[in-house]
């Protein structure tokens, strides 16, 4: 099974034209939605500031290849952990359990308005968004 194709080397599965715009605009909304809800919740900016990347410390998994790299970077950077995490932080009244979902929720929202997606084996540039980087020509 062929993974890209070769003339465009774009992942066989990217999204593109609306939808690709819509997704986008969908993680505006998250973005906009959690941190809204964040300053509503009366989160400390310091914790929002200090944690707002940390889902990206998952790209130094590439170090060790572009599969397991996929796979910490898409772990990090998929909706289930942190929405299980409010969930629990919601079930336990535990501020600072919903303070990291709704950060790290904004920063997934973040990412995919900018038109970082979830990654293919491929390589880091290739995303269920299109490729991200300099096209190769």
């Amino acid at each position: 099974m062929q993974l890209t194709d070769t003339a465009t080397a774009e992942p066989a599965g990217a999204v593109t034209g609306g939808l690709r715009t819509m997704l986008r605009l969908e993680g505006l909304a998250l973005f906009l939605g959690m941190t809204l809800l964040y300053w509503v919740w009366d989160g400390s900016w310091w914790v929002y500031a200090a944690l707002f990347l940390a889902p990206d410390l998952s790209f130094a998994a590439y170090l060790f290849g572009p599969r397991f790299g996929a796979m910490l970077y898409n772990a990090a950077h998929t909706y289930m952990v942190p929405m299980a995490l409010m969930t629990v932080g919601f079930v336990t009244a535990e501020p600072l359990v919903l303070s990291i979902a709704m950060i790290w929720l904004a920063h997934i929202g973040f990412d995919r308005a900018l038109g970082y997606g979830l990654k293919y084996t491929t390589g880091f540039g290739f995303t269920h968004l299109g490729q991200i980087g300099k096209k190769s020509t």
